[in-house]
């Protein structure tokens, strides 16, 4: 099953059927290959597909590959590019590389070196993947607790440490304050003072955090989830998800799911 798309866009037939085959044959149905024969179509793909990868010649008529770039960027879109020309002209490659483009590649392209770009620009795609991955799951409330600022002190920084590097384990303000030698109650009225979100609270959003992270990167059932974030019960964490998030865990994969190739 395809999970992500390779747009080729070559005005001659014959290279643009090469990079087709050649890169059919390496994805092994695991990328959908599609191709287009000028900008203009390349453009129709873009609006019906989400492309992940586009590999563009530079010199094709009317809608040039550079043009083609500036387009999709004007879009708001960021595949990332491969750009072929039969050209090594210095304004080309330096225009290209404004536009974002990671690799430029001379006419005629090996099936040795096409694999190897497009293997390059798999590794930075992935890249870029997790790091969309990583904004859906951000806690805004937790952004805003900024862990280096003067008025957070060691004791209550120690404390946080602890509960993200143990979030699978029952954890509680007396166990904590332990570990941290304070006196519980201490520890609860320093944890709010510094970090405007009491003990408990900040326990429930980092297991949440951490719970968005496993669902939409991972296939793991939700019961698995719940316990590999510190829940006894898949029940309990379906309704601590859903008061914090407002859709069930089960949802929350299907709306917000990021394959990583």
């Amino acid at each position: 099953m395809y999970t992500k798309t390779i747009l080729i866009v070559d005005d001659e037939p014959k290279a643009r059927q090469g990079m087709k085959n050649t890169l059919e044959a390496w994805a092994d149905k695991r990328w959908q290959i599609i191709a287009a024969a000028d900008g203009e179509e390349a453009i129709e793909l873009v609006k019906q597909y989400k492309i992940h990868i586009l590999i563009t010649d530079i010199r094709m008529p009317q809608i040039t590959g550079l043009k083609l770039l500036q387009e999709i960027k004007r879009q708001s879109l960021s595949p990332v590019a491969i750009v072929i020309s039969a050209y090594s002209e210095f304004e080309y490659a330096q225009e290209a590389l404004r536009l974002g483009v990671v690799n430029y590649l001379l006419k005629p392209v090996s099936k040795k070196k096409l694999i190897e770009a497009v293997e390059a620009a798999v590794t930075i795609e992935t890249k870029q993947t997790r790091a969309e991955m990583m904004e859906k799951v951000v806690d805004e409330k937790l952004l805003k607790l900024n862990l280096k600022e003067t008025t957070t002190k060691e004791p209550v920084l120690e404390a946080i440490h602890y509960i993200d590097q143990h979030l699978k384990l029952e954890l509680s303000l007396k166990g904590v304050a332990e570990h941290v030698h304070l006196n519980s109650s201490y520890l609860s009225v320093l944890f709010k003072e510094q970090m405007k979100v009491t003990f408990s609270e900040y326990i429930t959003r980092r297991r949440i955090q951490y719970a968005k992270e496993l669902l939409i990167s991972t296939k793991h059932p939700i019961a698995d989830i719940a316990e590999e974030c510190g829940y006894k019960t898949a029940k309990y964490f379906i309704k601590i998800f859903r008061e914090l998030e407002g859709v069930t865990p089960s949802m929350y994969r299907r709306t917000n799911s990021v394959t990583v190739f």
